[in-house]
């Protein structure tokens, strides 16, 4: 065979196998397989966003009503308080339970204020409610258990035993408010979070108005 007959052989090959080559690429593309269903070889997954993923939860999570959004601003300036109190501690006793105590209550209730704060602030509602809450104002204004001005001072001004005591009567009351607070969220409110946290609240405080009137007899 002489050198020309040669070239055209390699050619006539090399058409034949490039046909055969976009056939296949076609048929994979868009025939169904043998046993009915559809050859997904070059189907493109494109992935979910983190936004849609999300978006089912962060439904659930964002529902609320008036009783959700009563709860949370009202419990904020009441954990603020217990703070407050729980800061004067270090500088007024040496009363070891009682500064565990307050340690204790300061660790679980700045959190909590962290995260009512927030979550308020993502339902576009005011972490404020308008209302005087403190019982600083001058309609003295308070919710339930809330130090009033005059107790408060007395507090700072008072230490060693006398504080003891004016400290855990003071707090006492001020769990017994927050476990009352808690009880309308758990009736009537319907986001999950602040249900859970009204729940944390009733069984923590509960526990440490046991604790408190344990060492107030004491």
């Amino acid at each position: 065979m002489n050198r020309l007959a040669t070239r055209a052989l390699v050619a006539a090959a090399g058409a034949v196998a490039a046909a055969a080559l976009v056939a296949g690429c076609s048929s994979d593309d868009t025939a169904a397989s043998g046993d009915g269903h559809t050859d997904h070889t070059h189907t493109t997954t494109v992935p979910m966003s983190s936004t849609a993923a999300s978006a089912g939860s962060t439904a659930t999570q964002g529902a609320h009503n008036e009783a959700d959004v009563m709860f949370n601003q009202m419990m904020i300036p009441h954990h603020e308080q217990a703070v407050e109190m729980a800061d004067l501690v270090p500088s007024r006793t040496q009363n070891a339970q009682l500064r565990a105590l307050a340690t204790q209550i300061r660790d679980a209730q700045q959190p909590e204020i962290d995260q009512m704060t927030a979550r308020l602030k993502s339902w576009g509602v005011d972490v404020d409610s308008g209302d005087d809450h403190s019982g600083h104002g001058d309609m003295g204004h308070s919710m339930d258990g809330m130090m009033t001005p005059a107790q408060m001072t007395a507090l700072e001004q008072a230490s060693g035993a006398e504080f003891d005591k004016l400290w855990l009567t003071g707090m006492i009351a001020h769990h017994e408010g927050a476990v009352s607070m808690a009880e309308p969220e758990l009736a009537d409110g319907v986001n999950p979070e602040s249900r859970a946290m009204a729940t944390q609240i009733k069984t923590s405080q509960q526990a440490e108005i046991d604790q408190m009137k344990t060492m107030l007899g004491q």
